[in-house]
């Protein structure tokens, strides 16, 4: 993983180590330059002494002022900076060649434009004046030194404002690169999140439209079961035992494909159409009401719609026929499978009870319902009054057929 940028380590302060190399060339240019020049004894230990107070200054106060960003150090070795300038330009003008390095640490320190602008300006005089010194003091002197300060200070504001710009870019771009990374660990979370939710979704309707529903199954035989033999019935009994260990059987090959997210057990070795009838005997034998399937469209047709698009007409199957067992006390069922000019439908009719759809359709199982198909790219409707049963009706569009 990319280290992260920082918003208090600035680009900019990579680019340092350029600095540093450049500075302590120019110290080593200016204690050569102390052997070498014409200078008495006395003036070139003041000059070497004038050296190597400014390369201490730089390493003890200066580079920790350029890292920190205090003021006090910042202000202090600009000042001994200055002063050391001065002894060596006044003691050997060429010397005047650090004014490079000088400039640009002024503007390294300086927190605005103004604060470098006046620094710069200050250098610049106290530079000029070591070299009006060491030429004598003459307005001769004055007048030839006068062009080479005004433009050593336009080249040194020119280039303090370039580096003022460079370091405030760095460091909008620095924040902008933080804020781009924080967003995009709050984006990757809300995925994350949303995802997990999604599947959760997933699994509670995986599991109300197969285990849930096969428990149902389960319970209501076996309360059939129990009444029958307090009548003395052991054979309805047994056909209600059998029945039971059947949905069980089914019940853990459901659990057992769903925790390894596979396609529906009763699918994995039929069509949906052998499934949907099996599905209405089934129902039928459970319940005693009447369950007839039929088909608007041949049987090789159902067999080439795609696997999921079987698996959301099935389940939606199973959920009408739940809550057909458990609201609506009707006696007869109809399941017809077809496909139109919009998409493959199914529709499952009772002649039950029915419901005021307003009130009722905010239970878990409609719900469950839409969702599935609504994933899917399709619709449901469901139509129904109190005593005129209910329909219900799944449509998945062509452009997904």
């Amino acid at each position: 993983m990319e280290p992260r940028t920082r918003v208090d380590e600035p680009i900019w302060l990579r680019s340092l180590i350029g600095w540093h190399i450049v500075f302590w060339v120019l110290v080593a240019m200016t204690l050569a330059v102390s052997f070498t020049a014409d200078l008495s004894p006395g003036r070139r230990i003041v000059y070497t002494s004038a050296t190597v107070v400014l390369a201490a200054a730089y390493q003890f106060v200066g580079m920790p002022a350029i890292l920190s960003r205090r003021p006090l150090p910042s202000y202090a070795y600009r000042l001994v900076m200055i002063g050391c300038l001065m002894v060596l330009v006044a003691l050997y003008p060429p010397s005047v060649f650090l004014m490079f390095i000088a400039s640009a640490q002024i503007w390294l320190l300086s927190e605005q434009v103004r604060e470098g602008a006046a620094i710069s300006l200050l250098l610049v005089i106290c530079v000029g004046s070591a070299q009006l010194w060491s030429a004598g003091w003459g307005w001769d002197a004055f007048w030839s030194i006068l062009p080479w300060m005004a433009v050593s200070l336009v080249v040194s504001l020119l280039f303090g404002i370039w580096i003022e710009r460079v370091i405030t870019q760095s460091e909008q771009r620095a924040e902008l690169i933080e804020e781009l990374q924080s967003a995009r660990d709050e984006l990757a979370e809300a995925h994350h999140s949303a995802g997990v939710m999604a599947e959760r979704e997933r699994m509670a309707r995986e599991i109300h439209d197969t285990l849930a529903q096969g428990m149902t199954s389960i319970v209501m035989l076996a309360q059939t079961a129990a009444v029958e033999l307090q009548r003395g019935g052991t054979e309805g009994a047994a056909a209600r035992l059998a029945a039971i260990e059947d949905t069980a059987r089914e019940n853990l090959a459901e659990a057992r494909a769903l925790v390894a997210a596979f396609t529906p057990v009763a699918l994995s070795g039929a069509t949906l159409t052998e499934v949907l009838r099996r599905q209405a005997e089934r129902f039928a034998a459970e319940t005693g009401v009447d369950v007839q399937v039929s088909l608007d469209l041949p049987d090789e047709e159902v067999a080439a719609l795609p696997q999921g698009q079987q698996v959301v007409l099935l389940r939606s199957a199973q959920e009408a026929l739940a809550n057909v067992r458990k609201h609506a006390g009707a006696t007869q069922v109809q399941i017809t499978l077809g496909l139109s000019d919009d998409g493959v439908w199914i529709e499952i009719r009772d002649d039950g009870s029915g419901f005021t759809p307003g009130a009722t359709e905010a239970g878990f199982g409609l719900a469950a319902m839409r969702g599935r198909v609504e994933e899917s790219g399709g619709s449901v409707q469901v139509e129904s009054a109190p005593g005129r049963g209910t329909r219900v009706q799944v449509l998945i569009p062509a452009e997904d057929v």
